[in-house]
């Protein structure tokens, strides 16, 4: 296969690490002492993050190709394989996964008490599911591990959530499920029309109708805009936000919403070209009004969650916007924004799980004082404050520079448009830092029954990693770049390729008769 660089290595390190988080979970439903389970489920994690890392430093940034590939034959009768592998896009997430589901276990070690077994197993499952995800090769595969996720998800939202959990968890499914369904309509249609095979490699480098990639088009695009989410399929995320726990906001912002943006480049812009220029304009559109409808939803307010939510609406905006620009600066930087964002909004909520934990609040207007309260704290939020409104050094700036930039050369309007949305960024997020920081000390968290203490130590471990990415990302952001450019470079090359002329697939035409 000259697509493929089978596996570098002397070991499966894509079936280790994708595998090790399920063989955690199953070790878990033997144990029954909350401290034990706790342990072991942050050593199970570190240990998949270490093992992940010679990904990093073994991966071959001069080709396109497939590498670390793993395959075998699993139901040969139905041309199903175990076919896995990753490129320079997929590989970063591979590493911010394996990363936030670390941190995951650190934030909720307090957090969590009750049904502490099923809440880490729920955990590892959906760190093995993320992860399938962006290693699949197969349709077959990756539609298992598409859909694994979403129990786990449900579970995290309606058993550990707040008080509007069920209500939030079943919206949760219901939008999800619906596109996925879509989106396995398209598989199906695919396999037939590819000559009964589900390789999503194969299936990639096959020319389609032009009618019939639009129909696929708008199938996939069902299941990635919903993920995303894009305006106007985006009502899910605030209320899961809301009513998730720590770890279920973390896991939503920083990997689970990122899927649908890796859908378009996995699947919709290289399997079908001619629909994705001929969608380029409408899917600008949708992106400019999620930048700035995003934005001005969040200037409203009053739930701290809710707030940081919406601005994920906001920023996901920023990062189809990149994407569908259809040029190297926009692709890269959507792809960069979409580490940056799980990130930046992953530490977000990760220390407003902190400082809920000491309020038991998320009403912004309960808060006022924090800076003196708990100075440490005030100052790793005003940095995740600039890192969000993409201030010089952070890696906020890096990714929305690229994306204004590849804006600008598709259409300038929608890149004048885009800019608009920095500004009300920088607006609601510095008028949130006011509110809580700056605004007259609420009186219950400077009595002695209440005091506010500050950052712990597990605290500070837990968000470190994050921090130290914020600025290695916004002062040399090639480290992570250099892993991208030649999948990029050649995913635009299929793009511009003009259509080959020919009679259409016999099985292609019969299924065009039908729609």
């Amino acid at each position: 296969m000259e697509n493929v660089i089978f596996n570098q290595l002397n070991y499966p390190i894509l079936t280790y690490t994708v595998f090790l988080p399920v063989l955690g979970a199953l070790l878990l439903l033997f144990m029954s002492n909350a401290t034990l389970i706790r342990w072991t489920t942050l050593a199970v994690t570190a240990a998949t993050f270490v093992i992940s890392l010679p990904l990093l430093t073994a991966f071959n940034k001069s080709t396109y190709k497939m590498q670390f590939v793993e395959r075998h034959e699993w139901i040969p009768s139905w041309g199903i394989n175990y076919f896995i592998g990753i490129d320079g896009i997929s590989i970063l997430f591979i590493f911010l996964t394996t990363l936030l589901s670390m941190l995951c276990v650190l934030v909720s070690w307090k957090a969590i008490e009750t049904k502490a077994k099923e809440f880490h197993i729920a955990i590892l499952t959906m760190e093995a599911g993320m992860l399938g995800v962006f290693v699949a090769l197969d349709f077959f595969l990756f539609y298992i591990f598409w859909e694994a996720m979403l129990i786990p998800m449900f579970l995290l939202i309606g058993v550990w959530g707040g008080p509007q959990r069920v209500y939030a968890a079943i919206k949760f499914f219901l939008y999800t499920l619906v596109g996925s369904v879509l989106m396995l309509v398209g598989i199906v249609v695919l396999y037939f029309t590819g000559g009964n095979t589900l390789d999503i490699l194969t299936l990639s480098a096959m020319q389609y109708p032009v009618k019939l990639q639009y129909w696929l088009f708008m199938a996939f695009l069902a299941a990635f805009a919903v993920k995303v989410p894009m305006f106007p399929v985006h009502t899910w995320l605030p209320d899961a936000h809301t009513e998730a726990p720590t770890a279920g906001s973390v896991i939503l912002a920083g990997v689970l919403i990122k899927m649908g943006a890796y859908g378009f480049l996995r699947f919709s812009i290289p399997m079908f070209p001619d629909a994705t220029k001929f969608f380029m304009q409408p899917m600008l559109i949708l992106s400019v009004i999620a930048i700035i409808y995003g934005a001005l939803v969040c200037l409203a307010q009053k739930d701290l969650k809710r707030l940081i939510a919406y601005s994920s609406v906001s920023h996901m905006g920023f990062v189809t916007l990149g994407i569908f620009a259809l040029n190297s600066q926009g692709m890269e930087g959507g792809i960069l924004q979409m580490l940056n964002h799980g990130i930046i909004t992953g530490a977000l909520f990760l220390m407003v799980g902190i400082i809920y934990e000491r309020t038991h609040t998320r009403v912004i207007a309960d808060y006022g004082g924090f800076a003196t309260l708990v100075p440490w704290f005030a100052g790793l939020f005003i940095i995740l404050t600039f890192a969000s409104i993409g201030l010089p050094g952070t890696n906020g700036f890096i990714g929305e520079f690229l994306i204004l930039f590849g804006a600008f050369k598709a259409q300038k309007l929608y890149g004048a448009l885009a800019a608009t949305g920095v500004i009300l960024g920088a607006g609601y997020m510095l008028w949130l830092y006011q509110r809580v920081f700056w605004e007259k000390a609420n009186p219950d968290w400077t009595s002695a029954s209440h005091a506010v203490r500050d950052l712990n130590l597990r605290e500070v471990i837990t968000l470190l990693p994050l921090f130290i990415l914020i600025f290695w990302i916004g002062c040399y952001p090639e480290t992570f770049l250099s892993y991208m450019h030649s999948s990029v470079e050649h995913l635009l090359e299929n793009i511009n390729k003009p259509a080959a002329a020919g009679p259409e697939d016999l099985i292609a035409q019969r299924i065009l008769e039908i729609f």
